[in-house]
């Protein structure tokens, strides 16, 4: 049996990958009149009075709304809500079994981007937080920020932000490895869409002063010519990167990089491109499921370090190393928002999990059953949530990381 036979069977036989249990017991007439009507009355009762006590006489406190319209699904492009539904199921599962977070797909049959908006606000007597996936850009940005401005819980995209969590705290690892400093390192990013541009922000805000991101137009900077128009982001990005405005195709401006990283095509990290950057190379070919360029492919080429998205290589990138433990520590602290300082403080707890001692070219960052990350991921969010303001629970972030170990120790 092949994978996609074996996929579809999975599926067919257990209909789906999730379901919903009872966490009380339903035995009998007292249960019953305790758990629902006349019971249920009381917390009603008390929420109406103190609504933020949703949080804790629900499960509103630990439930997460995965949101797409399916216009931007993995590798597929936009095939509608109905069929994004493995997906998010999938996505569910993950932050169950790597977070004890309870999340819920909620697949939204619709394309417009202020109906949409119109309909996750609607949402948020439900959950503790929306995390967005699998929306296409430039959209993407504007559902985001239009959402963090108007809801009152954390609302991450996790395509953008997960990811650049995910690929910055491979990069540091990388560089850890091969004794360089991000600061001054020469890093190159294809790919300018959703993902890639939230790569090129992290980086930013990680101390990069020598970036340079590339798409199809070519090298991005300020005043760059693409032959068509910049989205905001990219406009952003464009005057805060290559700052020398350096031209060029990816040939040409790959010679002499330390650290080349890629969100865009299969195959387009050729030999001759990874054998002309400079000693102690690191490449991260990012694109799924076939990367720029594959893991052995890159290491053959000369790449010092090499990392793909992939499960069937060293180092691989993977987003269930950040959102279930950024979750976990933003709904622990009861955060109104996921900011810039959380999304930091996350890459460097997932990056420092390794020890210099321990580092090796295959292995730059902890991998995806690295039962460390999710907890030391929640406690570095909630640290950061608490000192930047937007937490309304204050809690020792060492108990959220022991809390989380806890209920991750009792999921098996």
């Amino acid at each position: 049996m092949d994978l996609r036979e074996e996929a579809l069977k999975l599926h067919l036989d257990n209909h789906g990958k999730m379901e919903i249990r009872c966490k009380v017991p339903l035995k009998d007439g007292h249960d019953l009149a305790v758990a629902y009507t006349p019971g249920v009355a009381e917390p009603c009762k008390e929420i109406k009075a103190h609504p933020e006590m949703a949080f804790e006489y629900t499960c509103r406190g630990n439930m997460v709304g995965i949101c797409t319209d399916g216009t931007r699904v993995l590798g597929l492009g936009s095939i509608g809500a109905d069929a994004a539904m493995p997906v998010m199921e999938g996505k569910a599962v993950l932050f169950k079994s790597f977070g004890d977070v309870d999340a819920v797909p909620v697949c939204i049959n619709e394309p417009d981007p202020d109906k949409f908006i119109a309909i996750v606000k609607s949402l948020e007597p439900t959950f503790a937080g929306i995390n967005l996936e699998d929306i296409s850009s430039p959209k993407c940005y504007d559902i985001e920020d239009k959402l963090k401005e108007i809801m009152n819980i954390p609302v991450f995209h996790d395509d953008q932000h997960g990811t650049a969590i995910a690929a910055v705290s491979a990069v540091l690892g990388a560089l850890r490895f091969v004794k360089k400093d991000i600061k001054t390192a020469k890093i190159i990013m294809n790919g300018c869409g959703a993902a890639g541009s939230a790569i090129g922000r992290l980086l930013v805000s990680m101390g990069a002063e020598n970036l340079i991101m590339i798409d199809r137009g070519g090298s991005l900077y300020e005043g760059c010519d693409w032959g068509r128009p910049l989205d905001r982001i990219q406009a952003a990005l464009a005057k805060t990167t290559n700052k020398n405005k350096l031209k060029g195709s990816l040939k040409d401006l790959a010679v002499g990089a330390d650290v080349l990283m890629g969100a865009s095509a299969p195959g387009v990290f050729t030999e001759e491109i990874i054998k002309s950057m400079a000693p102690g190379s690191v490449v991260f070919a990012l694109a799924n499921p076939v990367p720029e360029a594959m893991y052995d492919y890159a290491k053959a080429a000369g790449a010092t370090v090499a990392g793909t998205g992939r499960s069937d290589a060293p180092n691989q990138v993977n987003n269930v190393n950040v959102f279930p433990g950024v979750f976990r520590g933003a709904i622990d602290v009861r955060a109104r928002e996921i900011n810039d300082a959380m999304k930091i403080a996350a890459t460097y707890a997932i990056a420092n999990l390794i020890d210099e001692k321990d580092l090796r070219e295959d292995y730059v960052v902890p991998g995806a059953f690295d039962k460390r990350v999710a907890p030391a991921v929640a406690a570095a969010v909630a640290k950061a949530a608490i000192e930047t303001g937007v937490a309304r629970k204050i809690v020792d972030p060492e108990e959220v990381r022991k809390n989380t170990e806890a209920r991750l120790a009792a999921l098996k």
